[in-house]
């Protein structure tokens, strides 16, 4: 992924309009009507110039600015370097249980391919009405090297509609907490996290971004390789009281903490892609 001719593109927040009604001293009935009238035209032209304005401006849903920005996103996969993408170090700051800080360390990553072989039927055929351009993974590991996780960010084909949809049903029938849905880890040998397989995944979490065609997602496990029976999605093991392995192990911490960082990287990548992610 070279690094050269980066789109500059940025995501912005849509901005409110709050427009506030003076009473005003007015005439004979008819010159009230009147003014009225006018008053009125004057604000509906003013508000649907402003609206217009503000969807050029910032790039509300729906403005050709978002469209430009939205699409350029997508190319970012082979416009990136990958050590700004996933960088080497992550610093996670009140990431860890308790709010501790984490440093995860890359260990390893995957040539950048499409999706074949890398995700289990049931999901494949959730994320299909999105398509598959590009996927790029890395896998990290923990201060301690006792966890390892695996990052995720696919590129779809997909425009904003398909991506609004997606992120819809994934939250209306809560997709990203079913165990039948999990990402597959990225299992890299001659590394501690070579024996990270299928049946050693204990928490996960999936991100459908709407700003850009991309579906971020972490799933995390132990290094040594042992079997996890009752994986736990990371907005469940990061609840208050949870008592399941993976969440006292701080495991659903590592998934969303690297999913929040690299997806934060992202981000920062697109509204200023000279500027390195911290």
């Amino acid at each position: 992924m070279p690094g050269a001719d980066r789109p500059v593109v940025s995501f912005g927040e849509p901005e409110g309009y709050d427009e506030r009604a003076r009473p005003r001293r007015l005439g004979t009935r008819l010159r009230a009507r009147t003014a009225a009238a006018a008053a009125c035209l004057v604000l509906g032209l003013g508000l649907i110039g402003g609206a217009v304005t503000g969807s050029w401006l910032v790039g509300e849903p729906g403005g050709s600015g978002a469209r430009d920005k939205f699409t350029a996103a997508g190319s970012l996969w082979h416009n990136v370097p990958v050590d700004q993408l996933f960088p080497p170090t992550v610093q996670g700051q009140g990431a860890g249980p308790g709010g501790a800080d984490r440093r995860w360390t890359r260990i390893a990553v995957a040539p950048d391919s499409g999706c074949r072989g890398a995700f289990d039927p049931l999901l494949r055929k959730v994320l299909a009405p999105v398509g598959c351009k590009r996927l790029l993974r890395a896998t990290y590991t923990d201060a301690t090297r006792s966890h390892v996780t695996t990052v995720g960010l696919l590129f779809t084909k997909a425009d904003t509609a398909a991506m609004r949809a997606l992120d819809i049903r994934f939250t209306k029938e809560g997709l990203d907490r079913r165990a039948d849905l999990m990402p597959r880890p990225y299992t890299a040998k001659h590394t501690v996290a070579e024996d990270f397989g299928t049946e050693q995944r204990a928490s996960w979490t999936v991100s459908v971004l709407t700003d850009a065609p991309v579906v971020v997602y972490a799933v995390s496990g132990w290094a040594d390789g042992r079997t996890v029976d009752e994986p736990e999605p990371a907005e469940e093991a990061l609840a208050s009281g949870a008592t399941g392995a993976p969440a006292q192990a701080g495991l659903g911490n590592e998934a969303q903490g690297l999913a929040d960082r690299v997806e934060r990287g992202l981000r920062k990548t697109v509204a200023s892609p000279t500027e390195q992610p911290s």
